[in-house]
C-alpha cells in the first residue's frame, strides 16, 4: 500500500496539467473583481471563502449588471449545486473517516479535484486514497489563491489584447472532453448553452445563469429516464 505521502503527491502529478488555463482564469477574476469596484481584501475573502472560479465569475458579472443580491445568490447556489452531487459520489469513499476530515475534504472538493480523484478511487482500494484529492484540491488552490492575488496586483496593466479571457471556457472544456462522447451529455451541454446565451438580454433580474441550470437539469432527466425506458 503507497504511503500518505505518496497518495498526495499522486493527487498532485495527475491534477497539475489541468492548472494550465486556472491561471489566467485567476488572473481575470482578480482584475475584474477591482475593476467593477472590489477592494483587494474582498477579493480575496471572495476566492478563499467562496473557492469556485465559474460562480466567482458569475458573482462579479451579476453584481456588476446590477441584479438584486437575491438572484446573485441564487444564480452562485445554481453554480455551485453539482458539488451537492460531487459530495454524493465521494461519500461512500470517504464515509469511516472523522467528521474533520469529511470537512477538510468537502473544502477541497472541486472540479479537477473531483474528476480526477473519482477516477483514481474506482481503481484503487486503500484506505488512505481520499489524501489523492486531498492533493489534487491543495495543489488547485495554491494556483487559484496565487493567480487571484496576481490579478489583483497587476489590475489593468494586463492588454486586453491578450485575450485571456479564453481561459474560462477553457478550463471546464478540459474537464468535459470525455464527456463529448455521450450524446445525452451533449444535448444537456447544448441546451443549457443556449438558453443562457439568448437568455442573457431577454430572462428578467438577470436570472439566465438560474433558468439555463434548471432547464438543463430538466432536459437531463427526460433523456435519461427515457434511455432507462428503451434499454
Amino acid at each position: 500500500m503507497k504511503t500518505n505521502l505518496q497518495v498526495f503527491c499522486k493527487g498532485i502529478v495527475d491534477v497539475s496539467p489541468f492548472m494550465i488555463p486556472v491561471v489566467p482564469f485567476g488572473l481575470i477574476f482578480g482584475i475584474l473583481a477591482i475593476d467593477i469596484g472590489f477592494s483587494p481584501l474582498a477579493t480575496m475573502g471572495m476566492s478563499l471563502i467562496i473557492f469556485g472560479g465559474a460562480s466567482q465569475i458569475v458573482l462579479i458579472q451579476l453584481f456588476s449588471g446590477g441584479a438584486s443580491s437575491l438572484i446573485i445568490i441564487s444564480s452562485v447556489g445554481a453554480v455551485n449545486s453539482r458539488h451537492l452531487l460531487y459530495g454524493a459520489v465521494i461519500s461512500e469513499h470517504v464515509s469511516d473517516l472523522k467528521l474533520i476530515w469529511k470537512i477538510i475534504i468537502s473544502y477541497f472538493l472541486i472540479d479537477q479535484a473531483f474528476a480526477l480523484s473519482n477516477q483514481y478511487f474506482k481503481k484503487n482500494q486503500d484506505k488512505n486514497k481520499y489524501f489523492h484529492l486531498i492533493g489534487g484540491g491543495v495543489t488547485c488552490w495554491v494556483i487559484w489563491q496565487s493567480s487571484t492575488v496576481l490579478g489583483i496586483i497587476l489590475g489593468e496593466s494586463i492588454p486586453e489584447k491578450l485575450g485571456l479571457s479564453f481561459a474560462v471556457p477553457l478550463t471546464f472544456l478540459a474537464l468535459l472532453v470525455n464527456d463529448f462522447r455521450k450524446i445525452i451529455n451533449v444535448i444537456v451541454m447544448i441546451t443549457s448553452g443556449l438558453i443562457a446565451t439568448l437568455g442573457y438580454d431577454y430572462i428578467p433580474y438577470k436570472a439566465y445563469v438560474i433558468v439555463a441550470a434548471l432547464a438543463g437539469l430538466c432536459v437531463a432527466l427526460i433523456l435519461t429516464k427515457n434511455k432507462k425506458n428503451y434499454d
